[in-house]
């Protein structure tokens, strides 16, 4: 059975997080500035020095310190006394760095790449921000593509097959049903959108591999093997926070969907951490919503462990908030009647302690402290304590441009993703089919236009022949309808110059009469003057 993981304590009053529990997630809340990133950090490094692999995203860019042993300055020495609390023997953990927006100039960390098939048409559809009928569409773009063996591996392909179905709708609307050329248009400048904030780099191949977020490896200063913490370098794509969410949800969604059911274990093989929450709920549809609940629920039969971080508790719907057993509280400030509102839901949803009146408390909390919430070995919630979270052993900050490249050159997957494959797929077998109809339709229409053996071309002397031989006919139809000589001269016929006859009649006062008396005739005028 592992370790319990010392979390917060105040005087003799301590809080410890049950490995075993883990996998029935948790929620960190706090305003900003409160202490919920060294909450975030002391977590994650407990687990990484039990064995547990760690995924994490770093929104500020100081969570990377955890890589890097951790030193006590006088001020904190003299804070940490004044709580009571020893601090940790320094110590650091291996730290593997992830970057979506990552290319050949910039990298913050290994690329991270997905296929637009495994992402999925429900989860582009979010990233795109498309609504019902556009979702459809897309989805059924992905189904044409499914039935024709046309890979959709990066955003290429999937305009390609865009500009493909929408130039054939009338072909696959029996088929598949309608699809709107302003459907598809929309998702072409959703696709564009998404390419100019750097999401085509996040789209092809090699795909990461889930289980090389699974690795252990033994601590920077030696010893047993610790889990290895992943950290995504979310700094930058924090500003396509679409992106970002949607990420993170794949992610979820694919060690959901590979992993294999192993019950109750006495630690998880992997704990999940959702900074900024909020993201992936703000105007999330429905349909999302009920499938983010769905993995949530069953994700603890996979023993991973998913903790949300986020500043308010009103961020969480209701439906994924019960899913979550362990609660760290940090301050919340009741400026505005929507942070009344919260300090109220947090206050209720915590299990009461009749020594502490929790919703003053929130209000009151110090950085750094916390009341605290977590499951018993039984699974209930233990009553709420108001504690100081114990400080990492790992250094609080970022790390410097030279420790980052050390780690990037050093990590476990070193030149593993770094180059991109480009394999054939729907992209190029589209474009080599439009090639050769191309090259089809010139080349008939070349035939069609040459002079071929027994066929004259009109106005050569055979063709002469044959025009001889058309007898009175031909020449009756010239002098009625008119001809063309051969330099391209127009000869009027009798029945053209009849109709520019008639015409200028129209015109005159004559047929000006006339016309009257046709209109009167249809309309019924002759009668009414009768």
């Amino acid at each position: 059975m592992a370790d319990p993981i010392l979390l917060a304590r105040h005087d003799s009053t301590e809080c410890f997080l049950l490995p075993q529990m883990a996998n029935r997630h948790g929620l960190v809340t706090g305003a900003t500035g409160t202490g919920k990133t060294v909450t975030l950090q002391t977590l994650a490094e407990s687990f990484s020095a039990q064995g547990v692999p760690i995924f994490l995203a770093d929104v500020k860019g100081d969570l990377t310190g955890i890589s890097q042993p951790g030193t006590v300055s006088p001020k904190l020495a003299a804070l940490l006394k004044e709580r009571g609390i020893e601090p940790k023997p320094p110590a650091a953990c291996p730290v593997t760095l992830w970057d979506v927006l990552a290319d050949a100039k910039s990298a913050a960390g290994h690329p991270v790449r997905a296929t637009v098939s495994d992402m999925g048409p429900l989860l582009l559809a979010r990233m795109l921000d498309l609504n019902e009928t556009q979702t459809g569409v897309l989805q059924l773009v992905f189904k044409i593509a499914d039935d024709n063996g046309l890979l959709l591996l990066d955003l290429k392909d999937l305009r390609a097959m865009l500009q493909h179905v929408g130039d054939n709708a009338a072909q696959f609307q029996t088929g598949y049903g309608n699809i709107s050329a302003a459907s598809v248009g929309a998702i072409q400048r959703g696709l564009m959108q998404i390419e100019a904030q750097g999401g085509d780099r996040f789209f092809g191949e090699p795909m990461l591999d889930i289980n090389d977020l699974l690795q252990t490896a033994p601590a920077p200063g030696g010893g047993k093997a610790h889990g290895v913490v992943n950290i995504l370098v979310a700094d930058r794509l924090l500003t396509s926070p679409r992106l970002y969410a949607t990420f993170l949800l794949w992610m979820l969604s694919e060690l959901y969907e590979r992993l294999p059911e192993v019950g109750d274990l006495d630690k998880p093989k992997l704990v999940f951490f959702f900074d900024e929450a909020h993201l992936l709920f703000d105007e999330a549809p429905k349909v999302l919503l009920e499938r983010i609940e769905l993995v949530v629920r069953l994700v603890r039969s996979k023993a991973i462990g998913v903790f949300f971080v986020t500043q308010n508790p009103l961020d969480i719907p209701d439906s994924i908030l019960a899913q979550l057993g362990n609660r760290v509280q940090h301050a919340l400030r009741a400026f505005t009647p929507r942070d009344q509102k919260a300090v109220k839901a947090a206050a209720t949803t915590m299990r009461a302690n009749p020594k502490l009146d929790i919703e003053q408390a929130i209000g009151e909390l110090a950085v750094g402290e916390a009341l605290i919430s977590l499951l018993d070995e039984k699974g209930r919630p233990s009553v709420t304590e108001r504690a100081f979270v114990v400080p990492p052993a790992s250094r609080i900050g970022p790390i410097s441009d030279d420790e980052r490249k050390a780690l990037i050159a050093g990590s476990l997957v070193a030149g593993v993703y770094e180059k991109a494959v480009d394999r054939e797929s729907a992209y190029e077998k589209l474009t080599s089919r439009t090639t050769n109809s191309q090259a089809t339709n010139a080349g008939s229409a070349t035939a069609g236009s040459a002079t071929t053996p027994g066929t004259a071309l009109p106005g050569s002397a055979t063709a002469g022949g044959t025009a001889a031989g058309g007898g009175m006919l031909d020449g009756l139809k010239d002098v009625l309808f008119g001809s063309t000589g051969p330099r391209g001269g127009k000869h009027e016929g009798l029945a053209e110059a009849a109709a520019r006859s008639a015409v200028r009649t129209i015109g005159s006062s004559v047929g000006r009469e006339i016309i009257r008396g046709v209109l009167g005739g249809i309309l019924g005028g002759g009668s009414r003057r009768r």
